[in-house]
Order: C-alpha cells, then structure tokens, then sequence
C-alpha cells in the first residue's frame, strides 16, 4: 500500500484492509468433494463443492475468546497435504471392517490476537463428506483461556428442507421432527439432516466431542447455519487449557438417504479403541422390569405393586433363561425413588437396595441359569451424588458379574445441579465431561455403559467401545404414555437423523399395542410386523425385548423372530428409503452365515420392489418372512401378522408390502 495512503487511514482509525491469501484447496480420494479455504478481508473461511457444484459457500472459521477482541486473519502461513486409506476392526458393530479412505489438509493461519496468532485448521474429506477441526497451539501450555464465541458456520447454497427440532426444550433431546424448510431453523440439535431441491443429502454434526460443549446450529433464515455452543452458568461457552483440539465439525454430502445411514465417516474422525480388549462385554438381547412400569401394572416406588422385588426380578430371569435371553434389566432396585426422586436425586443410593429386592440372591439366582443381571443407576440429574458414590456402584457390580449398566439423567435440559448448584446445561462442558467420566471408571469395571438422557453420540464408541448405547431421542416408553404417541413417520426419520450419531437404545418388541387405550395416539403407532423390523432398522448392540413375558407367550410364532436376530452384524446395507417414508435395512450376521432385513413405512401402505443381490452368491436361503397380515392397519388392526417361507437365492427378487404403520422383518436362513 502507498505510504502517504497508509498515514491517512491509520490518522482516522480505519485499519489497511488485509491482502487476501490464494485459496488453500483438497480433494477427497475420488474427487468427489473439494474444500477450499482462503482468507480476505481479515476473515478465515472454507466452501465446498461437490462433483464441481458449490455447495457450501463461504463459511467462516475460528473461536473467540474472552479478553480479546474478535481475531482477523492475515494469511494462511503453511500447508502439510497428506492422504490415507487403511481399515481397522470394530470389536462389535454394525459393520465389522471399517474402511478409512480421506485426504487430509492441514493449514495454518495467522491471526492478529494472542490466542490466535497461530491456529491449526485440520479438514479431512471423505468422499461422502468432511471434517474439521481447530487447534490453538499458540495458547502457553497451563494457560487457562475461555472460549466466548465459535464463529464456524455453514452457508448452504439452494433450497432444502430440514428435520429438526427446537433445541434446548425441556425434554433434552426427545422431541418429534418437524419436516419444514430449512429456511425456517431457528436452533436445531445435531445431526441436522437436510434434503436438497437437486436431490443432495446434507447432516451437519461433529465427532469426537471431548472436555468441550455440544454444538446446536442457529439459523438465520437465508440459508446459514452458524454454530451455537451449550454454555457455563456464566455465559462462558469452554473452559481450556492451552494448546487444545476442539472436536471435529462433521458435514455429510450423499446423493441418497441411504448413503447418509451407511456412511462410517463419524467413527473414523474418532481416535482408536483406549480400552483394548473389551471381551467382557457380549453383544445381545435382555428383558427386563421395566415396560410395566411405564403401563402402571407396577411401581418404581417401594410399596405393594413395586415391581423390582426379588421374586419378580427372578420370573424375568426364568423367562430369560427359558427363550435365550442374555440379561435381565430390575429398575427401581435400590433406595431413592419414593417420593418426587426426578427432585430429589441427592437422595438415590447406588449401593442400597430397597427391602424386597435381595442382589445376592437375585445375582446367585441367575448364574445358576446362565442370566445376569443388568445394571440400572438413574441419577435424576443429581451428578455429584452419583460421582459420590460412582466407584463404590460400579466395584458392587463387577463384584456382582454386572458388565452393563444403564444410566439415566431424567431432568430438564436446564436444571443439572452441579457441585456448586448452579444449574448446568445437559449437554455442555459438565455434562460432557461427566459422561465420559461415567465410562472410564466403568472401563475399569469391565462394565459397558447404556445412558439414558444423554450428551449426544459423537462416534466415542471407537474410542472407549464400552459406550455401548445411548437413548437420545424419543424412545419406546413415549408409546406407553400417550402424550401423544410416537407417530409411524418417527421410525423412518430417525435411521437418518439421530441415528447417524450412532447406535440407539431403542427398546422394540412391543406385542400389546393398544394396552388397554382405544385412542390411537395413546398406544403404540405400529403394527406387530413393524416391532419387529425394528431390530434390524434401529440399531443397538445390546436390545431389550421390552414387552411383558406374558404377551411374547401368547405370540410365540412372533416372538420366535426376537428370539432368532443378532446384536452384532459383519456387514449392513440401507438398501432403500427415503427420509420420513420407509426404510429397508439388510444386515448380515457377524460369524455366520445368515441375513436378516427390516422395512417399515410411514402412515401411508407400500408396496417395495427388493432385489436379494446383497445375498451371497451361490448360497442358498430359506427366507423367513414376517409381514403384516389381512386388514393389518396400526390405526384401526395392528395386529394381524403373517408368516411365510420361501427358498431364495440372490438371483430373486421380493415383494415388500406393508400395511399402514407397517413393517417387514425377515430372516435369510442360510442352507448351504
């Protein structure tokens, strides 16, 4: 710049525009997606293409923090390219083998503020998608900072409508989707699932959420998604200590739904596994006192119909023992939930059982039959009494053979009391530092971990594969309440929005829909063909056949599909679908040689055309069909099922028909 321009710009505060840096660019593998990152007008921002159409345009890039002023950037200082395809082993799954084929670019940029004068940019791209991530390594190691603004944001290009729902209601994370354009977000839990007029899938998430807080998206009605974090009791948003990594900020770009399910992107921006072997822990299937609690045959509460005694706990067991079952789940077990324990959660005991339920006897009862007994400490949101008493519980269970332990956090989003007593977000910095807490010390225990009201999944399951399964949405026990019920579309939207997170402790298996409701919107939306293809769409490596013993016996010839599907599977395949309409899932049983498929459609019947091509070729099946039955309607006759078997090979092709609420379940019998 000339000088003499220079003295009179710097004489009226107006500081030299910065010169702009020539965009810094990568491709992934198949030069699918491009990402560029550049830096004018002292911003720092990336944008996407994908197959030489813009997708995301410019974005911006960065952090603030309090005590300095917002950065501007000058340059891009370096750029290190590197790329990578190896493959590495899931100890369970829904797909044994992964695949990890990214470049990676890794830039640097130069900013005008303390904190700022060197930050790490990190993009990884798939070829379904991307991730980045920040690392101020220019913050003094020991320096504590607070992050006060993350100013990443995602401006899409075109039109699309979204799945969301409004973030930071009371009931955290379990809420129904609204369907709108995506124009009209406001503030939207991730993953964030978006469909294009040009038929391309967009989800915005993040991986690897660590010692930081959960990342909702804030809309500003132009098509811009900007970054929101859950924050201090303060209004600070991240405490740190200098260098650190934030998580990645994950975005998905598919040409089908089906791509979006199938992609594994999320575990590989995940660290490998910490734990090593975690062969104490056995993928599988349990029932449990639970589900007749929610339809008031029985209490959590002590007193005459309280539900977790020891003779009622041990009926579940001989029915478990009896059908194959692995594990029985007691909730209520111990001292706390008399009175209003959702506000007295100080008051649980994760040691002390109530007086009718005996864990030596209930414990030793089971070992002689082969059952144990799942582990259950809901904490009403109470973190330092149940961090209190965390080693104690989980020493009792191991002590005890428990290898699964359920947590739950029942509490609004608002109101988790910390150890000051202030109020803590359910998903910030706390939260998410307690869950992952939760899991190590369990670690230690050789106990898995099933959390109820959780910190979202973020692919940590690679990293310590005792997180086994989370709730994080709106499960099974909204279909006992009524309030209202979880509609048929809710099961084919969340295969491709929560779930994309990573597995979901669903609970399927319902046989009494209506128990005893006439309105439909009181009861169970579905059919029995659709409880059942739920255990091959709604993924979890540990399921809960969540109905009473008692209504399985008197449908043995469904219930044998329950009994005969696996928790762990070598490969899965979205073979169709589209969000909101229906979904098929095809998985193939991981060590044998059997494939099982689920479909289920929306509030509409349909009628799918399925090629058996995922079928190994040259074997032979017999193709154990579960489908809805004459008349079979979840509004108005749920439960019609029939079953049929046929001899298939690869070389076939079924047809799919699905009531009204419906569902396919099948099992490929491998004869070969």
């Amino acid at each position: 710049m000339n000088f003499k321009w220079a003295a009179i710009l710097a004489a009226v505060c107006i500081p030299p525009v910065a010169a702009a840096s020539a965009p810094e660019c990568a491709q992934s593998p198949g030069r699918v997606i491009k990402v560029c990152i550049s830096v004018q007008d002292g911003r720092a921002t990336f944008e996407v293409s994908r197959l030489s159409r813009p997708v995301l345009a410019q974005s911006n890039l960065g952090l603030e923090f309090r005590g300095e002023h917002e950065p501007h950037y000058s340059a891009i200082t370096s750029v290190n390219r590197s790329s990578s395809d190896t493959s590495w082993e899931q100890p369970w799954g829904e797909e044994r083998m992964i695949r990890d084929r990214h470049t990676e670019m890794v830039v640097k940029l130069k900013g005008d503020t303390p904190f700022t004068q060197s930050v790490e940019v990190t993009f990884r791209v798939f070829d379904e998608g991307l991730g980045f991530r920040y690392r101020y390594e220019n913050i003094p190691a020991g320096r504590e900072v607070a992050v006060s603004a993350d100013r990443t944001s995602f401006h899409t290009l075109g039109d699309y409508v979204a799945w969301w729902y409004q973030a930071l209601g009371q009931e955290r994370d379990e809420y129904l989707y609204t369907h709108t354009d995506a124009r009209r977000i406001t503030l939207a839990e991730t993953p964030l699932t978006l469909k294009g007029s040009n038929g391309l899938y967009l989800s915005f998430h993040e991986a690897a959420l660590i010692d930081f807080p959960s990342m909702l998206l804030e809309g500003d009605g132009v098509g811009t998604l900007s970054s929101w974090l859950m924050p201090w009791p303060d209004g600070v948003l991240a405490r740190k200590t200098g260098p650190f990594t934030t998580p990645w900020r994950t975005v998905l770009m598919t040409d089908s739904a089906g791509a979006l399910a199938d992609s594994r992107m999320e575990l590989n921006l995940n660290e490998p596994n910490k734990l090593g072997s975690v062969s104490w822990f056995k993928p599988g299937k349990f029932v449990g006192v639970w589900w007749e609690m929610h339809v008031n045959k029985s209490t959590w509460e002590s007193g005459p119909k309280h539900g977790a005694n020891t003779r009622n706990v041990e009926r579940y067991m001989d029915f478990a023992a009896k059908y194959g079952f692995d594990g029985v789940l007691a909730e209520g077990w111990n001292l706390g939930w008399d009175g209003d324990w959702t506000a007295n959660g100080d008051k649980f005991s994760f040691t002390k059982s109530v007086p009718d339920f005996d864990m030596d006897a209930v414990v030793a009862y089971g070992k002689r039959l082969g059952v144990q007994l799942i582990g259950h400490n809901e904490t009403a949101g109470a973190v330092p009494n149940y961090e209190a008493q965390l080693g104690d519980a989980l020493r009792m269970y191991e002590k005890h053979g428990v290898t699964i332990d359920k947590t739950g956090y029942v509490r609004h989003s608002g109101d988790i009391i910390d150890e000051k007593g202030e109020r803590e977000w359910f998903a910030g910095q706390y939260m998410v530092r307690h869950n992952l807490h939760v899991a190590e010390v369990a670690a230690a225990h050789h106990i898995a971990i099933d959390a109820h009201e959780p910190v979202k999944d973020t692919g940590l399951r690679r990293t310590w594969p005792n997180m086994i399964s989370r709730e994080g949405a709106r499960g099974q026990e909204y279909n006992a309440w009524g309030i209202p019920t979880n509609p048929p579309e809710h099961t084919v939207i969340i295969p491709f929005t929560r779930m994309l997170g990573g597995p979901m402790d669903f609970t399927p298996g319902i046989f009494d829909i209506a128990h005893g409701q006439q309105d439909v919107t009181r009861r169970v939306q579905s059919t029995v063909a659709t409880q059942l293809a739920e255990y091959v769409v709604l993924y979890s490596p540990i399921e809960m056949a969540a109905d009473l013993p008692e209504n399985y016996e008197a449908r043995l010839d469904a219930f044998q599909f329950i009994r005969d599907v696996p928790t762990d599977w070598e490969t899965s395949k979205t073979l169709q679908g589209d969000i909101g309409d229906f979904i098929v899932v095809a998985r193939l049983q991981r060590g044998g040689k059997d494939w099982f498929l689920g479909a289920l459609t929306n509030e509409n019947a349909r009628k799918l055309t399925q090629p058996l091509s995922f079928l190994n070729p040259g074997k032979h099946y017999e193709a154990q069909i579960y489908s809805d039955g004459p008349g079979a309607d979840y509004r108005t006759n749920p439960l019609p099922l029939s079953i049929e078997h046929f001899a298939v090979t690869q070389k076939d092709t079924l047809e799919i028909d699905m009531a009204p609420g419906g569902g396919t379940a099948i099992r490929f019998k491998c004869l070969d």
